[in-house]
């Protein structure tokens, strides 16, 4: 649904814009993070309703955050899209398995991206 708050988490400036800009333009308000202490900062500050989430970032990975986040209270209820370029089926389990609610590999679509947020909001 344009205008609700998406949290794109990735740790290149390149991938953050190839990301943010096909949501901004579809209506969503984008915020960003470049790693997953910054990723949980901006949960609790913005409230997004969605989180585009990479799995390779520096600190912890995208794996290790899902899992954090969909352990905390505040946090738990929000869906979370791992685009990431970990493309094995058992990354792709191992993703699912902890907590994410959509696995999507790089290079993705934009238009099945796009398609992907709104059906999680």
């Amino acid at each position: 649904m344009p205008g609700q708050k998406i949290l794109v988490v990735d740790d290149s400036w390149t991938e953050l814009t190839l990301i943010a800009t096909p949501l901004r333009n579809s209506g969503f308000e984008v915020v960003t993070a470049v790693d997953g202490d910054e990723a949980v900062e901006k949960v609790f500050k913005e409230r997004p309703q969605c989180i585009v989430l990479d799995v390779v970032l520096p600190k912890q990975n995208g794996f290790q955050l899902c899992r954090k986040l969909k352990s905390l209270e505040a946090s738990r209820h929000i869906p979370i899209i791992l685009l990431t370029s970990k493309n094995t089926p058992l990354d792709k389990s191992w993703g699912l398995r902890q907590g994410a609610d959509l696995y999507v590999t790089k290079p993705f679509n934009t238009d099945e991206l796009v398609a992907s947020v709104r059906s999680l909001v």
